[in-house]
């Protein structure tokens, strides 16, 4: 015997109803003009310009945000090397947010007149303009003069040995050193390696080069101790250059003493 289909359900045709109804909600939400993107807020970025954000997420004008796919924007806006990640959302009716996370900048890299900003791992992943962010003030900087880093630009990475000592002389402070100065200046050059100036004493101390296997980085604070040492012993002022060959020895070369003037005659 044959049983008769029972048709459609009260239940079930209010339910297709109700999916009728939001499909027809979404169709008409999809092709409003009321969602288009109007504005995009930018928060977390101090190195990558909200310029340079907005060209990376490349949102169409008048593009309605129930077609904008975030993860898509997340994974566009990691290309760009200052930004470590990214978290997209739309607000209604026409609002795309971004929260940018940026590598964090440990010390700057001057070669020439490019600086560039290096992280932890020595990747070299931002250059400042000429109107820095006033953040760049407050981060150490190496200048670099040994001709081989004329190459160096963004993306590029610092072998870990200059890295190193470039960041365990940046974290020196005057006092650390037995000096008066108000600040301590880095450089590295192809003649004498890493060398550290009294700014605006005049002095310097001449750390030399470092090598992962011959005179590693871990000489650095026994040199620090003898350079304090000898300022001690022999007076700021009087102090031309130190040139530090290990934690135990070095050499000190003092100001030249300006000679004695003739006796006027009578």
């Amino acid at each position: 015997m044959q049983r008769r289909s029972a048709g459609i359900t009260p239940v079930r045709a209010g339910a297709l109803l109700a999916l009728l109804v939001a499909a027809g909600g979404l169709y008409g939400a999809v092709s409003s003009g009321a969602f288009t993107a109007r504005a995009t807020t930018v928060t977390g970025n101090t190195w990558t310009s909200p310029d340079a954000v907005l060209a990376a997420l490349a949102v169409t004008p008048g593009q309605n945000v129930f077609t904008i796919r975030t993860t898509d924007l997340e994974a566009r806006l990691e290309d760009i090397p200052a930004i470590s990640g990214a978290d997209v959302s739309v607000a209604l009716p026409g609002e795309i947010r971004v929260a940018v996370r940026e590598r964090a900048a440990l010390v700057t890299w001057k070669v020439g007149d490019r600086t560039f900003l290096v992280d932890v791992k020595g990747t070299l992943f931002g250059e400042l303009g000429p109107e820095p962010p006033a953040a760049a003030a407050a981060i150490p900087v190496i200048d670099d003069r040994r001709a081989g880093s004329a190459v160096l630009d963004v993306g590029s990475t610092l072998d870990g040995v200059s890295l190193d000592a470039a960041l365990r002389l940046a974290s020196l402070t005057p006092a650390d050193v037995g000096s008066s100065a108000a600040s301590l200046a880095i450089r590295i050059d192809d003649e004498n390696g890493f060398v550290v100036r009294g700014q605006p004493a005049g002095w310097s101390a001449i750390f030399g080069f470092y090598t992962p296997t011959l005179r590693q980085t871990e000489l650095i604070p026994g040199q620090v101790r003898l350079l304090r040492s000898m300022m001690g012993k022999y007076g700021e002022a009087d102090v031309l250059r130190v040139i530090l060959a290990d934690g135990s020895s070095g050499t000190l070369i003092p100001r030249a003493t300006p000679a004695a003037s003739a006796s006027p005659k009578p």
